[in-house]
């Protein structure tokens, strides 16, 4: 994908001459962003008959939503077990299957014709590090039974069938998720956006905002732009104006890398057609290309170049998969997600006219699409289904502090993940020795004839019964010269006799 990535890059730097919002305009609704979020509700506005305006302060797709792996499936950060206790079963229930129609939504996007080589492929793996076949079972039965989830629970045999690995061991498949081109999705939602009408304009960043009033206005630097609704979908940069929603969110980077072309011996190692995350969050990668592994795994509260990671991602890379040898990394690149303190997207109206659509975190394909359906149904039809997110309110992420906390709270996740996962593989060694020692010891047993027999069920060994003294035994008598002596012999005692 690298290759593909490169040339998709440069041929987006040249595509067109990005539109400024050069003159004062009028629309129906003004998406502010045009990521991932803002795109979906200005293509799903335009397709129902509003006039859509989107204001991007730099070009479609810079930030995380244009530098993901495009691994699309269902649910939330926050895991599903947590979503239930905090809102209730059948909330989750309606929650959940959201954000399987948000996967869909994604998958039918991807078909249309304005996205050639998008490179749709099914099937995603969540693997564990730690051996959680209990847990395993549960969940499988939560997501098949209650939450109408197509899913299938692999063994630990299974797993390392297709990843050659010890680090893993029981998995998740959900063989309807799947994982598209993230480049080049973006951008194809921004040219579906604009053949149902939306007009997109970048190099526009908003300068102030007045939402008072019917139309809202928005000032940018060289034009005024005046709207019924305006929606809030800028992640973390949006800027001086919305600065109290930004820091509702705290900013997460996340670092990708691609390696040169590995050959055939890659896919002797990694099997999974795929993409592969672990449940821990740490890891997520898949082949691209034919034969190059796309690696994501760093991550920081703090913005730096991705360049900077590439040795991190090497490392990660070998310590999962050390068949591989010392791989080289030939691209990297990453992106600020905007991560919420409850783990759920921010979805709503703030107020008459104002809406959100933020803080969709690290799943923010389907979440992302979802929320473009449901906001723009809602201005438009009156649905209210957004209602669903108003239990999870814009709570302050700390600012400086929050980051700091975030920073330590992901560096002592990560080390809690590798000392649980080392445990875990020091563990089945242990059995492994084991069973190895019984083997050994068994084979002995066998091979000298000692070996236990095993009796038919229902019959009770025969216990041999212990030999007593024969009745007829003589006793040789004591002599008085032997009586006289052992009482010389023991004084103590002849002192008791007296």
């Amino acid at each position: 994908m690298s290759e593909t990535f490169t040339s998709v890059s440069q041929e987006e730097a040249g595509f067109r001459e990005r539109a400024r919002l050069s003159f004062d305009l009028d629309a129906d609704i003004c998406v502010i962003g045009a990521g991932l979020a803002g795109l979906s509700i200005a293509l799903e506005a335009a397709r129902l008959g509003a006039s859509v305006a989107v204001l991007e302060g730099r070009h479609i797709g810079w930030n995380a939503s244009g530098n993901q792996l495009g691994t699309v499936m269902p649910g939330f950060a926050l895991p599903l077990t947590e979503l239930i206790e905090r809102i209730g079963f059948e909330d989750a229930s309606e929650l959940w299957a959201l954000s399987k129609e948000g996967a869909e939504l994604v998958r039918a996007n991807a078909a249309e014709e304005n996205m050639p080589d998008i490179g749709l492929s099914d099937g995603v793996l969540e693997v564990s590090n730690v051996d959680a076949g209990d847990r395993l079972i549960s969940r499988l039965q939560m997501l098949n039974e209650d939450f109408d989830t197509e899913v299938e629970g692999w063994q630990v045999d299974r797993v390392r069938a297709v990843l050659k690995t010890d680090r893993y061991f029981h998995g998740v498949y959900y063989p309807k998720a799947f994982q598209v081109d993230g480049r080049k999705y973006v951008h194809g939602l921004a040219a579906l956006a604009r053949r149902a009408g939306a007009r997109i304009f970048e190099d526009t960043p908003v300068v102030s905002i007045d939402h008072s009033g019917i139309r809202k206005r928005i000032v940018t630097p060289s034009a005024r732009l005046r709207a019924s609704h305006i929606v809030l979908a800028g992640n973390i940069h949006l800027g001086a104006p919305l600065r109290r929603l930004s820091e509702t969110l705290l900013p997460v980077w996340r670092y990708a890398g691609i390696t040169t072309p590995l050959g055939e011996r890659v896919h002797e190692i990694i099997g999974f057609k795929g993409s592969v995350k672990d449940s821990d969050g740490v890891d997520h990668f898949r082949i691209v290309d034919g034969d190059r592994l796309m690696w994501e795994s760093p991550e920081t509260t703090w913005a730096a170049r991705p360049q900077r990671f590439a040795g991190s991602v090497k490392r990660r890379i070998r310590s999962i998969f050390p068949e591989l040898g010392n791989v080289e990394i030939s691209e990297t690149f990453g992106g600020a997600t905007g991560q919420t303190v409850h783990g759920m997207p921010q979805i709503g109206q703030l107020r008459k006219g104002l809406w959100v659509a933020s803080g969709f975190g690290r799943q923010g394909m389907n979440t992302s699409a979802m929320a473009g359906q449901l906001i723009a149904r809602s201005i438009l039809w009156g649905e209210e289904r957004w209602k669903l997110f108003s239990p999870f309110e814009l709570v302050w992420a700390g600012g400086t502090t929050g980051r700091v906390a975030g920073q330590l709270v992901g560096m002592w996740g990560r080390a809690s993940s590798a000392a649980a996962g080392t445990l875990a593989r020091y563990r089945e060694r242990a059995r492994v020795k084991d069973r190895e020692r019984e083997a050994r010891l068994a084979e002995a047993n066998r091979a000298a004839g000692t070996g236990p027999r095993r009796l038919p069920s229902g019959v009770r060994p025969r216990v041999a019964p212990q030999p007593q003294p024969a009745a007829t035994e003589e006793v040789e008598p004591v002599s008085q010269e032997n009586r006289q002596e052992n009482h010389q012999e023991n004084p103590q005692e002849q002192g008791v006799s007296q």
